[in-house]
């Protein structure tokens, strides 16, 4: 933060949004001390340090540092080994290490453990601290283990309570009923105080008035009070270098994950995070909290996403809070001091449950994760943190390896439906004819018999269409298949074999160890029909007369053979609705090909195409309403929000127009149509010729433009357009480079379409149109 990003409009919001952040860090902050047996205060210096140090030097604005209840297992485990001073050299140490990889630029690593992994620790640890806490609910002491916690709960219940039950159970009375809150009218005002301050402060005024005796919050006289250098861990080496890695590679990885989630929240004109700094902002803050007796820090998402909601727009905000916290610390201690011990293990057991997240179990059960998510839980809870996690990731990289070496393999007799092999067909097999086997995966040795067993079952002496649409082929695989062939082809058969993506197969045979060439693989489905090595469905195709009808047809064949089932889950999803992003307005020459050059797919563009992509005037003489019916039905039906006019090089309707329309004056319907091209013929002859431009590609050019203003003759086309709810945008596809252009209408030229989309400023691609 520098004096130069401060200005009133961010310092507004920041304000604002700084109060409410500090109001969730109090209570927090206090209650994950209490759950890490640390000292009070620990919990408020670490959220001081969090807000200033990280949020000064950090890399994500929004995001909030501070003490994290994903980190109180491991801390409760470091202070009962090594004593809370030696913890604290052990925070310090990890900030170090968290510098250290922050300098190294390896931020983005930490992404790479699952997130099921992740989220499953952090329910692993809501467990714990749900376990341990509630028997300061209930009026007792928390054991050191989870286990043994859970044993002793029944006898915790059966046994009698004090008011620290009351207490407990007002404390989450409160938040239930806040998180409840209408959000409109007084629930609306009421929301803007978040929940665990009114629980708290309900519950403290309780205790107080009641003059009820339960253990309250201790804090020094001063919040370095008592302060003492920390002390060096007793143990051996590996375990003390185990004990910050733990520290330093969970609060690193928590503080990322959390750092991206606020990412893709952010608004508009904050400026998107780096990690690599952000990294070190932790680094730098652990560093210091450990020196100054705090706990861990890490990115936590609660203050975070508080922070967004609340309106924050720079990191400022993120700062001033551990500003208020550092004010608050310092002047009313006496108050915090009246804070019932119960009301802030209630207000952890509210987090711990919050964080065993229902929904994302749903999440990762629609990707097959869930039982690594439900495992490192498990672990966390049984064998402890890092024993969790380590079972966690050995989990996911099973699940990895098994799909990294999932393979499918079909096989169907041509002109017949797919048939499913199973042990008892080859007994019965039909007459030999021309059989299609489809391999689909990794084809590594560990498939190598679900392959020889199908292809075993094809007839001998058949012709064998043998499809390889696999990403690897080891060599073990390559010798069956090769073996399998050459004895097949023994036997009077023949086998065509058809590799999809790589020429794993070719490459073996010829001897070529080189990396494979994806530039040139045998078939390309974006290829014309004359370029293309098709499998021949019937010995018709081989002839050199061959009926368009029939190159039709195979190509039907061979979509339904390749491509009908990678699309089919999304045409069921679109078979009774359409979606289109935007309206696109093309020549219907054949050379052009709209999804090719936009890398759109099915129900991405709502399509027009016409000669020369033409858009008829309003009220044009010449009455035509078949494009404006097209534009109504996108803007109004389909509530398209852009209209894209895409011209290219070669057109002949405009060589027809530069020719005075001679050469189409025995085409009457043509000749009628093209007269809605005499704007761009009148505005290229105005215009002044281009050195090195030859007149036909101008006036290609120029149809682009001269069509986008033919749109704006429509007045409610036009009034969308001036209020920025429809944008128009020009392209021009050079047919020999096969290079598309983006309109520059400021210019009046038309410009490379950049490579990569500009991150800085969202308004550069409207700046084009």
């Amino acid at each position: 933060m520098t004096f130069k990003t401060l200005n009133v409009s961010t310092l507004r919001r920041d304000l604002p949004a700084s109060f409410v952040v500090f109001l969730v860090a109090i209570p927090l902050s206090l209650g994950i001390a209490v759950a890490s047996g640390a000292p009070i205060a620990a919990g408020l210096i670490a959220a001081i340090v969090g807000g200033i140090v990280a949020g000064l030097l950090g890399g994500s604005p929004l995001q909030v540092s501070g003490p994290a209840a994903g980190l109180t297992v491991i801390v409760a485990s470091l202070i009962q080994t090594y004593g809370w001073r030696a913890t604290c050299t052990i925070t310090a140490l990890a900030g170090l290490l968290q510098l250290a990889l922050g300098s190294a630029r390896v931020a983005r690593t930490a992404l790479a453990v699952s997130p099921a992994v992740v989220h499953g620790m952090l329910a692993g640890v809501g467990a714990v601290i749900v376990l341990a806490q509630v028997h300061v609910v209930l009026g007792g002491s928390p054991q050191h283990s989870p286990l043994n916690n859970l044993w002793q709960l029944p006898g915790q219940l059966l046994s009698s309570h004090s008011h620290t039950v009351l207490l407990g159970v007002l404390t989450i009375a409160v938040l239930v009923v806040w998180a409840r809150l209408p959000k409109t009218g007084l629930g609306a005002k009421l929301r803007w105080l978040p929940g665990p301050l009114p629980a708290v402060a309900l519950a403290t005024l309780v205790a107080w008035a009641f003059g009820w005796d339960a253990p309250r919050v201790d804090l020094p006289d001063t919040l370095l009070g008592g302060w003492q250098p920390p002390a060096l861990p007793k143990g051996t080496l590996p375990e003390v270098f185990g004990a910050v890695v733990s520290v330093g590679v969970v609060a690193a990885v928590e503080s990322l994950l959390c750092s991206v989630a606020i990412d893709r929240t952010r608004p508009r004109g904050v400026p998107s995070a780096d990690l690599d700094r952000e990294l070190l902002g932790q680094g730098a803050a652990n560093t210091v909290s450990g020196l100054l007796g705090g706990l861990p820090i890490a990115g936590v998402i609660v203050r975070s996403s508080a922070n967004v909601a609340a309106g924050a727009r720079s990191r400022t905000s993120t700062v001033l809070h551990g500003v208020w916290i550092l004010v608050l610390a310092l002047s009313c201690g006496p108050v915090i001091e009246q804070v019932p011990l119960a009301a802030l293990a209630a207000l952890l057991v509210a987090l711990g449950v919050k964080m065993i997240d229902t929904a994302r179990v749903r999440d990762l059960r629609h990707h097959r994760e869930a039982p690594v998510y439900f495992t490192t839980m498990l672990g966390v809870v049984v064998l402890g943190l890092g024993e969790g996690v380590l079972l966690g990731i050995g989990i996911s990289a099973v699940i990895a390896l098994r799909r990294l070496t999932r393979l499918t393999v079909r096989v169907e007799q041509a002109m017949t439906v797919p048939v499913q092999m199973s042990p008892e067909f080859a007994g019965d097999v039909p007459p030999p004819g021309r059989w299609h086997v489809i391999v689909e995966g990794t084809l590594t040795f560990l498939g190598v018999p679900k392959v020889t067993k199908v292809l075993r079952q094809v007839p001998a002496g058949s012709s064998v269409d043998l499809d390889l649409n696999v990403d690897f082929m080891d060599h073990a695989a390559f010798e069956a298949i090769h073996e399998w062939r050459m004895a097949h082809e023994r036997q009077g058969g023949r086998v065509d074999i058809d590799e999809v993506h790589e020429g794993w197969y070719e490459r073996a045979v010829t001897g070529d160890m080189s990396p494979p060439r994806k530039s040139s693989p045998p078939a390309r489905w974006w290829a014309p029909w004359a370029n293309r090595r098709r499998r021949a469905e019937t010995p018709e195709l081989d002839a050199p007369d061959v009926s368009p009808s029939a190159l039709l047809l195979a190509g039907v064949r061979e979509y339904h053979g390749r491509t009908a089932r990678l699309v089919r889950p999304i045409m069921a999803e679109l078979a009774f609705e359409q979606k289109p992003e935007h309206l696109f307005i093309t020549c219907v020459d054949s050379r052009v090909v709209p999804n090719i050059i936009t890398a759109s797919g099915p129900g991405d563009l709502f399509i027009n195409r016409n000669v020369g992509n033409l858009v008829p005037r309003h009220g044009s003489r010449t009455h035509d309403d078949s494009v404006a019916a097209t534009v109504e039905y996108a803007t109004n039906v389909l509530d398209i929000k852009t209209i894209t006019v895409c011209g290219h090089s070669n057109c002949g309707a405009m060589a027809a127009l530069l020719a005075g329309g001679t050469e189409v004056d025995h085409l009457p319907a043509l000749s009628r149509w093209l007269k809605h091209g005499n704007h761009s013929l009148a505005r290229f002859l105005a215009d002044e010729p281009e050195d090195g431009v030859p007149p036909l590609t101008r006036l290609c050019q120029i149809n682009v433009m001269q069509q986008l203003d033919n749109l704006l003759t429509y007045p409610w086309l036009r009034n969308r357009v001036e209020a920025g709810k429809l944008e128009l945008v020009g392209l021009y596809l050079d047919l020999e480079s096969a290079e598309v252009n983006v309109l520059d209408r400021t210019a009046e030229s038309f410009i490379p379409v950049p490579d990569e989309a500009p991150d800085d400023d969202p308004t550069d691609a409207r700046a084009l149109t």
